[in-house]
């Protein structure tokens, strides 16, 4: 019997995600879960729902005056959730 380095278990989850082709999914709902480090816990709070749909952010945000000021920031938003993820998966955001 062959025996093969030890891999660890992120290793083996991420070939398991690759093998099975849910990669982009995987990386959209990462995305998602890193808006509320990104924009912090003040906005956070004022976030209904958000999901990704085709490399789009869609957020609903309950403030209409913050739903102005972060449309002004939209690409600071779209570069530093893509870096914290790892990949280009979102490509803009809509704020509802």
């Amino acid at each position: 019997m062959k025996r093969t380095e030890p891999k660890s278990i992120a290793t083996i989850i991420d070939e398991a995600i690759q093998a099975s082709g849910m990669a982009d999914t995987v990386a959209e709902q990462r995305a998602c879960y890193c808006w509320s480090e990104v924009v912090g816990p003040g906005v956070n709070r004022y976030t209904m729902r958000r999901y990704v749909d085709h490399g789009v952010l869609h957020v609903y945000i309950t403030s209409a005056t913050l739903k102005n000021e972060l449309s002004f920031m939209r690409s600071n938003i779209v570069g530093h959730i893509n870096r914290l993820v790892g990949r280009d998966v979102i490509t803009s955001i809509v704020i509802h």
